[in-house]
């Protein structure tokens, strides 16, 4: 049951970081062949196929010249939620 629970807080680790590092990139400048990019497409690689399925359901929300969208906190909360259940 531990190796769930630490699964869970890592992976949420790792929306964490594509958050971060998906900022860091589109409002650095960086090259394609920057580091920064690499390790944020590797982490895109893991989340993105569980946020496809939310930014469906969920829409962006407009806030000031851009869009915001809610899915990686919802699946943050949603896995939150599960490891509470879990653990």
């Amino acid at each position: 049951m531990d190796l769930v629970c630490n699964l869970i807080t890592l992976y949420v680790l790792v929306v964490f970081g594509r958050i971060i590092l998906q900022i860091a990139v589109q409002f650095g400048r960086l090259g394609f062949d920057h580091p920064v990019r690499k390790v944020e497409q590797a982490l895109g690689k893991a989340v993105d196929p569980v946020l496809r399925p939310l930014r469906s359901i969920i829409p962006s929300v407009p806030a000031g010249g851009m869009q915001l969208d809610l899915s990686p906190l919802v699946l943050i909360l949603g896995l939150q939620v599960l490891r509470s259940i879990i653990c």
